[in-house]
């Protein structure tokens, strides 16, 4: 088998995975408030998540 003949560098391994922070996370709307939020995490407007209170959120 091939093996690399020498070892690839922290900058360099960093500079190949520095494209993936370049995408937009998806976002969804909360079927609670209707905000956007990211899939499978927990909405920061109502604090709802899969249909149940998880956080508490302070009224303004």
């Amino acid at each position: 088998m091939a093996l690399p003949k020498r070892r690839t560098s922290k900058s360099r391994r960093n500079m190949r995975r520095s494209h993936h922070a370049l995408t937009i996370p998806n976002l969804s709307p909360c079927p609670e408030c209707g905000e956007m939020k990211r899939s499978h995490v927990v909405c920061p407007h109502c604090g709802m998540y899969k249909g149940r209170q998880v956080i508490e959120i302070k009224e303004k």
